[in-house]
C-alpha cells in the first residue's frame, strides 16, 4: 500500500507542470516536454537569486518587493521561455542593468578593487603590525642598552657609598 501511494505521488509530481515560485508569484513552465519545463523552472529560480535588484541595495530578484524586480522577473520568464541559455540572459541583464545586477561580479579592471582590495588591505594592515612590533623592540633594545655618562656615574657611585657607609655599625 505504500509503495503504491509513493509511486502515485512521484507519477503526479511529474505529471504536474513545472512551475516556479519566486517571491509569492508563480511561474509555470508547461511548453515543452517534462524535462525541459523542470530544466527551465530551475534555470530561472537559480538566476532569480543570483541576480540582484537595481533599486534594492542587496536583494536579489526573488526576494524584492520593488516594481523593477517584479519587471525583472517577467523579463527573466519570457526570456527563459524562449529557451536562452543562462549566460546570454546574464549577458542581457548586464548590457541592460549593468554590474551592479551580479551578486558575483565577473573580474575586470573595473572591479579589481573589489575582488582583491580586502587581501591588499589586510596585507597592508599586517605589514603595519610588524613593523610597529619590530620598531617597539628596537627602542626597547636601545634603552636597555644606553651606558651611563661619567656624570651619571659619578653620582651612582656615591649613591652606592652611602648606602655601604650607612650598613657600617
Amino acid at each position: 500500500m505504500k509503495m503504491q501511494s509513493c509511486l502515485l505521488l512521484v507519477l503526479l509530481s511529474v505529471a504536474l507542470p513545472s512551475m516556479a515560485i519566486v517571491n509569492g508569484h508563480e511561474y509555470p513552465f508547461d511548453q515543452g516536454s517534462d524535462a525541459q519545463n523542470q530544466s527551465r523552472a530551475e534555470i530561472f529560480q537559480l538566476l532569480s537569486y543570483e541576480l540582484r535588484c537595481p533599486k534594492c541595495q542587496n536583494q536579489n530578484l526573488a526576494d524584492s518587493n520593488a516594481m523593477i524586480a517584479g519587471d525583472l522577473r517577467r523579463e527573466l520568464y519570457s526570456q527563459v521561455l524562449e529557451d536562452k541559455t543562462a549566460d546570454d540572459i546574464v549577458d542581457f541583464m548586464v548590457n541592460r542593468y549593468g554590474e551592479f545586477v551580479l551578486y558575483k561580479p565577473k573580474l575586470a579592471p573595473i572591479t579589481f578593487a573589489l575582488w582583491y582590495g580586502p587581501f591588499i588591505l589586510a596585507g597592508i594592515a599586517l605589514l603595519t603590525f610588524v613593523w610597529i612590533l619590530i620598531s617597539r623592540r628596537k627602542k626597547q633594545g636601545k634603552q636597555e642598552q644606553t651606558e651611563l655618562s661619567a656624570q651619571d656615574e659619578q653620582r651612582l657611585a656615591d649613591i652606592l657609598k652611602a648606602d655601604t657607609d650607612e650598613e657600617k655599625p
